[in-house]
């Protein structure tokens, strides 16, 4: 007898007679159906079951829920639970009883989803250890599948460490706790960080009870900062600052020490509540300048680089942790207010002379100008009186211009000492700042390291030629060059300027000279020493004018002197003709012709 039909038992009231005739009066196929149909459970679409799985792979699983037919789910709707297995009861979604396939279309997702917010609520409640899929990256952190809500894992949530490679956990599935939900947007925060940070919090204690100042420990570079190193010593964190790292300067902490890179530390200093850890690296190895060469000296040359550099001075390393400053006052024999940018940069290999040494201090400063002769100390050598030279005009004043002869040797142009003819008003008329300028030493102050120079003296003085020719009374052709409120500018001759005021510019006509007109003018005044040449237009006609005048007036007191004497030599018989000649004359004396 064969398996299938061992246990096999026929009906007592089965009808024989009617199934040899092929008919079956009393049963409909309806009847049928429905007879089957209640031997199945009852399955109404868009309701929560619970099924067993039957079979899985990686693309789906097969879920029996006592239908006449199986469901089908993706498996991906079960990432969520690795561990998932045939035989375990789950809970599924009847989306359809049958579609076009007569498939039953089950969904473990909705039906997750449908209690889901349930479980969440109750997860936050009570502390609760879940599990969830890490489906992606998101600004901030991770996107979490849990009970097939969406979840946000903050990236400070993940490790207890700063997570650098957020790529690595996509794809996995971890342990997590609810930390937060939004009720009205139903957003939901799950932290990893939170299981371990108790286990973690207990060692920190133990950790931060036995600390002591001084204290050596081995850590781990956890974060690299512009500012310094923060390094794990086991569940609690301490920082080197960038001062602390190494004896020399660090300008980049990542060229000291490495992410993830186990280095010994050295407890500098801690607050009361032990919550903030100073801790020191550079301390672990002798002072730089314990070690510096104990013959080094004042006056010695030392060799070193640029490592520092401000507008007061220079910063110098000669040995890793060794440095001297170099003030903007010994780079340079001048005296001019500068900046040691002008004179070094970072970087810059220099040979300096050490000024002083304080060893107990540590400091040391440095001088490079020293190098050099100071060219003062032999300044009557190289810049005798009287000698000529080329400087370079540095800036101006409105007295002078300052001007280098060379680095350190100074020397100023008086405004007067620019030109034997052209009246000066400001410096800047007469050259520009970083022109050459050609001049003369007039003066040496060796005490206040200034040289007197003159311009004009490499010219003889004109006003010794002006002198001849300019005279006064000498009537010579110019030019009105400039109008001021108290006359009037005129150009002359050889270069030369005059000055003549405003009643002194009327024309013959009576009209005022204009800027610009070329007239005459006559000297009224000439004055070597204060260079002024005082002229007149007008003095050009009205003397000539005088003149005239003069003239004709001395020719009729000669003509009337001629007539006085002639009547005089007359016999004394006097005529009534020579009464009126008389009385002719007498009426002109009292006119005054």
């Amino acid at each position: 007898m064969s398996e299938l039909t061992k246990n096999v038992k026929p009906l007592d009231d089965f009808n024989w007679e009617e199934f040899e005739n092929g008919s079956q009066v009393n049963i409909s196929k309806e009847e049928l159906d429905k007879a089957y149909d209640e031997t199945l459970n009852k399955v109404s679409e868009h309701q929560v079951v619970e099924g067993t799985v039957v079979a899985l792979d990686k693309k789906e699983v097969i879920v029996k829920i006592g239908y006449k037919s199986d469901g089908i789910i993706p498996a991906s709707e079960f990432r969520y639970n690795p561990d998932l297995k045939v035989g375990d009861i789950v809970e599924v979604y009847v989306e359809n009883q049958e579609d076009k396939k007569g498939q039953l279309i089950l969904s473990h997702k909705k039906a997750r989803l449908s209690k889901s917010w349930e479980r969440i609520n109750a997860a936050l409640d009570n502390q609760e250890v879940i599990q969830g899929y890490i489906k992606c990256r998101t600004k901030g952190g991770m996107i979490v599948d849990v009970f097939g809500i969406e979840a946000f894992l903050p990236g400070s949530q993940i490790d207890v460490h700063p997570i650098r490679d957020y790529d690595q956990f996509v794809g996995k599935t971890m342990e997590f706790k609810v930390v937060k939900i939004n009720q009205e947007f139903r957003n939901v925060v799950v932290s990893h960080k939170a299981l371990i940070e108790a286990e973690l919090e207990a060692q920190k204690k133990e950790i931060i009870s036995k600390l002591e100042k001084g204290q050596v420990l081995e850590g781990t570079v956890k974060n690299i900062t512009t500012y310094g190193v923060f390094v794990d010593l086991g569940g609690v964190d301490g920082l080197i600052h960038i001062t602390d790292l190494s004896w020399g300067r660090v300008d980049d902490p990542h060229k000291v020490v490495e992410l993830d890179q186990k280095i010994n530390v050295v407890i500098l200093d801690f607050d009361d509540e032990k919550k903030r850890i100073a801790l020191g690296l550079k301390q672990l190895t002798p002072h730089p300048w314990d070690a510096l060469d104990p013959n080094l000296k004042v006056g010695d040359h030392v060799k070193g680089k640029v490592v520092v550099i401000a507008d007061y001075g220079a910063f110098v390393e000669i040995q890793p942790g060794v440095e001297g400053l170099i003030h903007v006052s010994e780079m340079s024999w001048s005296q001019h207010l500068r900046s040691a940018q002008e004179f070094l940069k970072v970087g810059d290999e220099v040979e300096a002379v050490i000024l002083t040494l304080d060893r107990d201090e540590r400091k040391m400063s440095l001088g490079i100008k020293q190098l050099k002769e100071d060219p003062w100390e032999t300044i009557e050598v190289k810049y005798p009186v009287g000698s000529k030279h080329t400087a370079k005009v540095r800036n101006f004043t409105n007295f002078g211009v300052f001007v280098e002869l060379e680095e350190g040797v100074d020397g100023l142009i008086h405004i007067s000492d620019l030109s034997w003819t052209k009246k000066v008003k400001h410096p800047s008329e007469f050259t520009q700042v970083g022109a050459d300028i050609d001049v003369v030493v007039l003066e040496i102050d060796k005490e206040n390291r200034r040289l007197s120079l003159g311009h004009k003296q490499l010219e003889d003085n004109p006003w010794d030629v002006f002198e001849t020719i300019y005279t006064v009374g000498s009537i010579h052709k110019g030019k009105i060059i400039e109008s001021l409120e108290k006359g009037a500018v005129i150009s002359l001759d050889k270069g030369v300027e005059g000055f003549a005021t405003p009643k002194h510019l009327v024309k013959e006509d009576g009209t005022q000279a204009a800027l610009g007109e070329e007239l005459p003018f006559k000297v009224i005044e000439f004055n070597k020493d204060s260079k002024r040449i005082i002229l007149s237009h007008s003095r050009t006609f009205e003397d000539a004018q005088r003149d005239e005048k003069k003239a004709a007036k001395k020719a009729r007191s000669k003509k009337e002197k001629e007539e006085t004497v002639k009547i005089d030599n007359q016999p004394a018989a006097t005529t009534l003709g020579d009464i009126d000649v008389l009385a002719q004359l007498k009426e002109k004396l009292e006119k005054g012709e």
